[in-house]
């Protein structure tokens, strides 16, 4: 602890789990600035602007649990026996009850003995301690404690989450690895595609693949996106992670096409062939495309259902509940009042005010399109993944999770103040980006979530785990620790919040057990060494990129990689493969200015690890003297197969031979992330029907493939 910091200041960030020193990528000491902690701490509502507001808010902490009867929330693995605080004025006792999951109820047993007694606001308050059993069943169960004497009973719930995720059946034969595709699946098109890539598209590339010995296709996140244009390129940063963008729809295969008239099916036709004009440009027009598409869904919408149909929407709408109705609601809101909630009427910027209540009853119609679109989207995306196990994938499809959502999402108006106001999550400096990362998303609020019982994440792990047989977690270090950047400060100058990593992890290790879903943590980066044993420990697959498995001595041979890892070549943070080789990310780093070092010294040490790896495979007999790109991207994925990593992704780009990065980490306008077509060796696009015919793309796949 430096000087400059005064201790006062550093316990109270302790006590909110706001890091005051970290470690960077190059393993020096860093200590956090006084401004950046007090900035983080206001962000969590806690005055820390003088000595004196600090003393008061460390006061007000303590105090906190004191002011309830129940905590809100308390998890805990299956099979251990644990206690709950209750805070009681003196005199009053309580029965307690636990009501399982089921609808069992046990009655809990309050521990004898000695109690904690403390003087609040004048009262004497009393603590007691419940028993919590320790043969509760996996679930979401509630505890319910009443005044003995009679008076308001108060509750809280209880997550009983595995303590190891079971392994996928597989996976679970000694050895077995299973390969799969890694995809945008925007940019990877067909011929009947309306200039973006969507589901019918992931179910044809999934079925050639499957035929190919694949068992999964891992996709960019397919979260929902903004109601109407301009739509924000990243699918890192949607309006909401709890539902679909509805640009990935195929009109065609929506039932109530079939009800269209001559004149109206000509329209939709119409509709498609002014998409489709995009297919052949070098660079995708998301805005043109969505147009064309949301034109052609409502034609659709307007048809007549049957009523095995309708009653099908209608009991979608109810088991979806409050959530879907306010994204379709914020979705009406955004099209009439603008695209920054912050800025409308402020009786609008609630969702639980009357003047919510009442606009959307005179948009009633047009909130039920929305609606209506995500019920489309469920119905193709359970289709999808029904056809990819039918055709022999063993898990089918792996969604992906974004870390965030826009500031100005749905999710942001939706969910008040579960997400914290006046700082963004990013990263610090590593080498890949040494002017650190702000990615424009406000953080979860650790305290704000567990009062609310951690629900709008579980809701959130529910949706994207349904139909689906696995989820990717990006940068699954953020359920332990997020870089949180204040309003004003540069990326490099954030700090680390930390969350109840145990809670985290347990409730997606219980929703996906449920599902049956095999989870993947995207551990790159700064990582604290003891976070990937956890995960290990628990069932959680980590990432395992070949560039990046270096010790001290050099590249880490194959047969030392982890067994619970997906092991890729390359990822969306990286060029291709073959892009890589040739080093076009370095070109385009040096044009952007976004390196710290001259491009000559940077280019001499990316070319050596390189040469490392390369001169690996030409010792182990998998790579020839003067081999040419191609023979270097297959013996790289050959490479792999040595691996003791249960899954290993091959990405649709690497198949194509595409050379042109995906996403420029660090990059908004200045580069065309997250809009780069599907491509081939020659730069010009490469349409899946032409994909599948590639020799190239069939021998790299059964390069990988133990089935074939």
């Amino acid at each position: 602890m430096t000087d400059s910091l005064p201790a006062s200041l550093a316990e109270l960030a302790h006590a909110y789990g706001v890091a005051t020193e970290f470690w960077d990528w190059q393993g020096n000491h860093t200590q956090v600035s006084a401004d950046a902690i007090r900035a983080v701490l206001s962000a969590l509502d806690v005055d820390a602007s003088t000595e004196e507001s600090v003393g008061e808010a460390s006061a007000a902490l303590s105090e906190k649990p004191w002011h309830r009867v129940l905590p809100p929330v308390k998890t805990l693995p299956i099979g251990e026996r644990s206690i709950v605080p209750v805070h009681l004025n003196e005199g009053v006792t309580v029965s307690a009850r636990i009501i399982v999951e089921s609808g069992e109820e046990r009655v809990l047993r309050i521990v004898e003995g000695d109690h904690e007694t403390r003087e609040i606001d004048g009262q004497t308050k009393v603590k007691v301690l419940l028993t919590i059993p320790d043969d509760l069943p996996l679930g979401w169960h509630t505890i319910v404690a009443r005044p003995t004497e009679g008076g308001e009973a108060s509750s809280m719930t209880v997550v009983v989450y595995p303590r190891k995720l079971d392994l996928h059946p597989a996976l679970s034969q000694g050895g077995t690895q299973r390969w799969g595709l890694m995809t945008q699946l925007y940019a990877m098109r067909s011929a009947n595609s309306w200039g973006i890539g969507d589901l019918a598209d992931l179910g044809d590339a999934g079925a050639w693949a499957a035929g190919l010995g694949a068992d999964f296709v891992l996709l960019n996140p397919l979260h929902a996106a903004e109601p109407e244009t301009p739509l924000e390129p990243s699918p890192y940063l949607p309006t909401s992670r709890r539902f679909v963008s509805p640009l990935y729809i195929r009109v065609e295969d929506v039932p109530e096409v079939g009800y269209l008239s001559a004149a109206e099916r000509q329209l939709v036709e119409w509709h498609s062939d002014d998409a489709k004009r995009f297919l052949e440009l070098d660079f995708l027009e998301r805005d043109a495309c969505w147009i064309a598409k949301e034109a052609a869904l409502r034609l659709v919408f307007k048809q007549p259902r049957s009523l095995r149909r309708e009653r099908a929407f209608h009991a979608y709408v109810e088991r979806e509940g409050q959530s879907l109705i306010d994204y379709a609601t914020w979705a009406v809101l955004y099209t009439t009042h603008g695209p920054d909630w912050h800025e409308w009427p402020a009786d609008l910027q609630y969702p639980r005010s009357h003047a919510v209540d009442s606009f959307r009853e005179k948009h009633d119609r047009e909130i039920e399109f929305h609606l209506w679109m995500q019920w489309i989207l469920g119905e193709q995306l359970t289709t999808v993944q029904k056809d990819l196990l039918d055709t022999g994938m063993e898990i089918g499809v792996m969604h992906d999770l974004a870390v965030g959502v826009h500031p100005n999402g749905a999710d942001a108006w939706s969910l008040g103040d579960a997400l914290a106001r006046g700082v963004t999550v990013g990263a610090p400096s590593d080498q890949y980006n040494q002017l650190g990362q702000d990615w424009s998303q406000p953080p979860w609020r650790p305290d704000k979530l567990a009062e609310s019982a951690y629900g709008p994440y579980r809701e959130m792990l529910h949706n994207v785990l349904r139909d689906a047989g696995g989820l990717r977690v990006d940068h699954v270090i953020g359920l332990f620790r997020l870089w949180w950047i204040p309003e004003g400060l540069q990326a490099k100058d954030g700090t680390y919040v930390r969350y109840d990593h145990d809670a985290m992890i347990g409730i997606l290790m219980l929703e996906a057990q449920r599902a049956g879903a095999v989870i993947v943590g995207e551990d790159l980066g700064t990582v604290e060494p003891w976070v990937r044993d956890y995960l290990r420990d628990r069932g959680i697959f980590g990432t395992s990129i070949l560039w990046f498995e270096r010790d001290q001595d050099g590249p880490i041979a194959p047969e030392r990689y982890r067994e619970l890892c997906l092991a890729t070549v390359t990822t969306h943070d990286l060029p291709p493969t073959a892009g890589y080789l040739t080093g076009v990310h370095l070109d385009l780093r040096s044009s952007l200015n976004l390196l710290t070092r001259p491009i000559e010294e940077e280019r001499a040490e990316d070319e050596a690890a390189r040469e490392e790896v390369l001169q690996q495979l030409q010792d182990r007999g998998l790579l020839r003297d003067g081999a040419g790109i191609a023979e270097q991207v297959e013996a790289l994925h050959r490479y792999l197969t040595w691996s003791p990593a249960r899954l290993l992704g091959v990405s649709v780009s690497d198949l194509a031979q595409d050379r042109r990065i995906i996403n420029q980490p660090g990059t908004d306008e200045e580069y065309p992330n997250w809009r780069v077509p599907l491509a081939g060796p020659h730069g010009r696009p490469v349409l899946l029907d032409e994909l599948f015919s590639y020799r190239s793309a069939r021998r790299l796949a059964r390069t990988v493939s133990r089935r074939s």
